[in-house]
């Protein structure tokens, strides 16, 4: 690190130990009462295991500019540190959460969507037509999921180690640049 770096460094926010999760459902059917949130309610029952508590939740129709609002007021209330979005992916003419997610952002982590692809690609050829994508706004980590039940497991779980990792990083935890902190969240070989 140069000098002066540690003086750039943004003060770091206390973490209790558990993550605040933000969950947000895009779906015309959803939002209307049309159909059933599944795979909301699996992102906020699967939040608890990064350790994480869900402290919002919501379900909006394939709006851009509702989803892109209601991201950056969640971010810049610090409500939420990581944000888990589902829907609005794919091809179709409204699916536009994407970006949505990539308005918002104030830089992107391609990494996660890479991932995320990949992993799908071992399932289905139809993966790469999937749009995930992931930002940082202010402290808050935000990520593009599918919409489809399987693919949102498929999707998390070819980034979840990694997830503890970037929230520290995003958070600004000091810990987050030591070589020990890059050794967590490593699976044993």
């Amino acid at each position: 690190m140069g000098a002066g770096a540690d003086e750039d460094r943004c003060e770091a926010p206390a973490v209790s130990g558990r993550w605040t999760v933000g969950v947000l459902t895009v779906s015309d059917r959803c939002a209307a009462g049309h159909a059933e949130d599944t795979s909301g309610r699996w992102l906020a029952q699967r939040a608890v295991a990064l350790p994480g508590t869900v402290v919002v939740a919501a379900c909006l129709p394939d709006e851009p500019q509702q989803v892109a609002a209601w991201l950056r007021a969640v971010a810049d209330a610090g409500q939420a540190a990581l944000v888990l979005c589902t829907g609005g992916t794919g091809l179709h003419a409204r699916d536009r959460t994407p970006e949505a997610v990539l308005g918002v952002g104030e830089y992107a982590v391609p990494g996660f969507g890479e991932a995320m692809r990949a992993a799908g690609l071992r399932h289905t050829p139809h993966a790469i037509l999937s749009r995930q994508v992931a930002v940082v706004r202010r402290q808050t980590l935000i990520l593009a999921l599918p919409g489809a039940r399987r693919a949102v497991e498929e999707s998390l779980d070819a980034v979840w180690m990694a997830l503890p990792h970037a929230l520290e990083m995003v958070a600004g935890l000091p810990a987050a640049s030591l070589p020990a902190a890059h050794e967590r969240g490593r699976p044993d070989p």
